[in-house]
């Protein structure tokens, strides 16, 4: 350990399948850990303390005055020369906006695709997921606050352009890159690179989001964008403001954006003690979710854990789970998950024509039972998801 931050190491293949066999509670601090599985010279990643580069911004209007307005998220920070915007990662330069994140990720690693949570992408599938520093959001209950709090000025970073990114997934044999950890919008023209050179290589661009993104920028996203796994954190406007410094009608938005762009879509709700777990209000949620979205999206109703700024707060009961996944399911929404309680009976995949098993699933041991090709087995009925690799592995 040195200041916080995790240093890097290299995980073996039997290491890596004993990680993805056990039971993943909440992910873990992460600092600037790198599990990478095939040994390589390329594995020769150095950590830097500080950004190591920058690159301008399109995302942004000029004011009088040499000052920007940031257009990326619904903040719409207005910026002074020298200063920097709401998420501590664009920085006004001279009357131009810089990323001062690309290339620059303080956390990579290969994940189970399950890890996302995405239960209806590649299923048993490795993602490449990394991510900078920064957040657009200041959530209470984050869990890699470490890294998402802070500024690249002061974790350590890793030198790995776009083209390095993928040469790693390829070597690692992920069948998707995800942007991940922290709110990845933060770095989109890093996303956005990453995800042209992925599409020429047969790998999935996927991203787990706040969702508190504008519209231009997420449609640009979307150009190279296979799958978004969005956090729906309440379902209230005083929950947004409260607990997380945002507000919940841009995530709303976003949702339905990705959905009018094809783009595959599941949906994580951590349920909080006290905070978002009313009910009547995951019902109000539900009920949104199938009417602008349909009843198809996944919805991954986890398990918090007392960490950050709510450490005074015991862990969701399981029966609360169990119950946001009844009233999901009472309210017809057909795949509803229970996440971070391995073991639980909603972490499986089940038809919901013919309720056979199609997914099995314990923490991140995964088997296909009666899923062939995208359809039930047993039935046929058509699953929503990415079933099928561009590139075969």
């Amino acid at each position: 350990m040195e200041d916080g931050v995790l240093m890097a190491r290299v995980l073996n293949r039997r290491d890596f399948l004993k990680v993805c066999g056990q039971s993943a509670l909440v992910c873990s601090s992460l600092g600037a850990l790198v599990d990478l599985l095939a040994p390589s010279p390329a594995r020769a990643l150095n950590l830097q303390k500080g950004y190591l580069g920058r690159k301008p911004s399109p995302f942004f209007t000029r004011l009088p005055g040499s000052n920007v307005r940031c257009e990326l998220c619904p903040r719409l920070c207005e910026v002074s020369p020298g200063e920097r915007g709401h998420c501590g990662v664009r920085e006004n330069v001279d009357g131009r906006y810089y990323s001062l994140v690309y290339g620059n990720p303080c956390a990579v690693h290969v994940d189970p695709v399950e890890k996302k949570p995405f239960f209806h992408v590649l299923p048993a599938s490795r993602s490449f997921s990394l991510a900078t520093a920064g957040c657009n959001l200041n959530c209470k209950f984050c869990q890699n606050w470490e890294i998402s709090q802070t500024r690249p000025d002061d974790t350590h970073n890793y030198q790995m352009p776009p083209e390095a990114v993928v040469q790693h997934a390829v070597e690692n044999q992920c069948q998707s890159i995800a942007s991940t950890y922290v709110e990845p919008t933060i770095f989109i023209e890093y996303m956005l690179d990453i995800g042209r050179l992925a599409r020429q290589q047969g790998i999935l661009k996927v991203m787990h989001s706040n969702g508190f993104v504008n519209p231009g920028p997420l449609d640009e996203l979307c150009k190279v964008l296979d799958g978004a796994c969005i956090d729906l954190k309440g379902f209230s406007e005083d929950f947004y403001r409260d607990l997380t410094g945002g507000s919940l009608a841009p995530v709303l938005d976003t949702l339905k954006g990705l959905k009018r762009r094809s783009v595959h879509t599941e949906i994580v709700n951590l349920v909080i003690p006290g905070k978002n777990d009313d009910t009547e209000q995951i019902r109000a949620m539900c009920r949104w979710i199938k009417s602008e979205l349909g009843p198809e999206v996944p919805i991954h109703f986890t398990r918090f854990y007392p960490l950050y700024k709510l450490k005074s707060l015991p862990p969701t009961p399981v029966a609360t789970l169990e119950q946001a996944r009844r009233t999901a399911l009472d309210e017809g929404l057909q795949f509803v998950y229970i996440g971070n309680v391995p073991g639980s009976a909603g972490e499986h995949t089940t038809c919901p024509k013919c309720g056979a098993m199609l997914i099995q699933r314990l923490g991140y041991h995964v088997e296909l039972v009666n899923l062939k090709e995208g359809r039930c087995r047993q039935c046929g009925r058509v699953i929503p998801g990415i079933w099928k690799s561009p590139r075969p592995i």
